[in-house]
């Protein structure tokens, strides 16, 4: 047998869920947790969404302990810029 473990993207306690309930036998998880604005909270809850992942009220509740509205500490993404490319005479 093979065992399969995710990384890579796993930051919030559904993400981790989400990995156990396609079959994954393990996470690894780490500027999720050492990025954020509490970690010690969001590993809580990251471990207790991964234990319980086959109860969608327990990671509904391990959801509701992190606060996704605040960027990532380091994370944020940089600035979209528009811009297109000039054609013809006139550039």
């Amino acid at each position: 047998p093979v065992v399969n473990f995710a990384a890579g993207g796993i930051s919030t306690p559904a993400d981790a869920a989400e990995m156990m309930l396609l079959g994954c036998d393990g996470i690894f998880v780490g500027s999720g947790i050492f990025k954020s604005e509490d970690p010690l909270q969001r590993a809580s809850a990251i471990v207790l969404a991964t234990a319980y992942w086959d109860s969608p009220e327990v990671v509904y509740e391990a959801q509701e302990m992190v606060n996704e509205q605040k960027a990532m500490l380091g994370l944020t993404g940089p600035e979209m810029k528009f811009s297109m490319q000039e054609r013809g005479a006139d550039s």
